[in-house]
């Protein structure tokens, strides 16, 4: 059987809560108690990792482990307990925006500064790191675009259309080596990467874990179906600069054809994106049910917020000339020439 119809290996425990939901779903143990999730961290590894592995049985499920637990009961009352102290976090500590047009109009402002993960990368990024952010962004990458299906069902006329003609690029617009998933995986491959699905699950820091969490979130809950919008609209409106200037970082340490191809791709795609999004999605959705407004702009919000905290963990292993990852990548499978070694890593970090 080929590894993507029998999932992912589960990954190792982050504390007690992902050791008692690892334990249940490989059938040697309980499930922790729901109001165990109350006292955790709710951006912490152990409550990330624990939702993690509950919604990642909505996608391709883990080895061994039977595909009907996506529904068994006990699993989603403790799936409800995380996903509510995470939500009740972040309407807490989300800043927002008094309205939905000052939400998507700060979208459209690049930050004078240049301080992002994105322009490091650019101006001076090295190899190695390259390598950590898609070890780290494959979490996501590798399914793009699926959380964002589930919205389909619960969308309706110009909503329903703009949506469908958007995840239709994503998905390759019918040629499976141009869905962007695949893209991804063969720019994994100019870095040297393991591609195998849910390969890098261990390496990835809990602020990762969150934000690919806080999309199954928002897809999973027809309730939550304008904070999906507000996600999207948020992932493609500032996707065409970032691309921009990885796309620059691939070209000039010579990462590979493939690599810059990825972000090539989404510099065109994700500018018409951006206004389908923006004036067919939204404005669609507005139309049928405007009182999702807020909704929406929690999305936007929710997610820059989730954005800026994986951002600030990035780059302050980095320049502190450290690596971000929980645990090693392998030896590059390629080696680039100009590749240096990455830094040992000093202490492991705690969330």
């Amino acid at each position: 059987m080929n590894q993507h119809a029998r999932g992912p290996l589960l990954p190792p425990d982050r504390g007690p809560l992902s050791a008692a939901v690892a334990a249940y779903l490989r059938g040697t143990g309980p499930l922790p108690r729901p109001a165990d999730a109350e006292a955790a961290d709710p951006y912490g590894d152990d409550l990330q990792l624990a939702l993690y592995l509950c919604y990642e049985l909505h996608y391709r499920g883990f080895a061994g482990v039977p595909p009907d637990t996506e529904w068994d009961p006990g699993l989603l009352r403790v799936r409800a307990a995380l996903e509510r102290r995470f939500r009740s976090a972040l309407r807490a500590d989300t800043p927002v925006h008094d309205s939905l047009d000052e939400a998507i109009a700060a979208l459209l402002v690049e930050p004078a500064e240049g301080t992002g993960v994105t322009h490091f990368l650019c101006a001076e990024g090295e190899l190695w790191q390259l390598r950590e952010y898609a070890a780290v962004r494959s979490l996501y990458h590798l399914k793009e675009a699926d959380p964002h299906a589930w919205v389909l069902p619960r969308l309706w006329g110009r909503a329903k259309a703009a949506m469908a003609a958007v995840e239709y690029d994503e998905f390759g617009g019918g040629r499976p080596e141009r869905v962007h998933a695949r893209l991804f995986a063969d720019l994994m491959t100019d870095l040297g990467l393991d591609t195998a699905y849910g390969r890098h699950l261990d390496a990835a820091p809990a602020e990762m874990l969150a934000v690919v969490n806080l999309m199954s979130l928002f897809g999973l809950h027809r309730e939550l179906r304008g904070a999906l919008v507000g996600h999207f609209a948020e992932v493609e409106i500032t996707s065409s600069p970032g691309s921009r200037r990885l796309a620059e970082a691939m070209r000039r340490t010579g990462a590979g054809p493939a690599a810059e191809f990825f972000y090539d791709e989404h510099v065109e795609a994700d500018a018409v994106h951006e206004q389908v999004v923006r004036h067919e999605v939204i404005g669609g959705l507005l139309a049928e049910e405007p009182e999702l407004a807020p909704d929406i702009a929690f999305g936007i919000d929710a997610t820059e917020y989730l954005e800026e905290r994986l951002a600030r963990r990035l780059l302050a292993d980095w320049r502190a000339g450290r690596s971000c990852l929980r645990a090693p990548l392998e030896a590059p499978l390629r080696t680039p020439a100009q590749q240096p070694a990455p830094p040992a890593r000093e202490a492991s970090h705690t969330s």
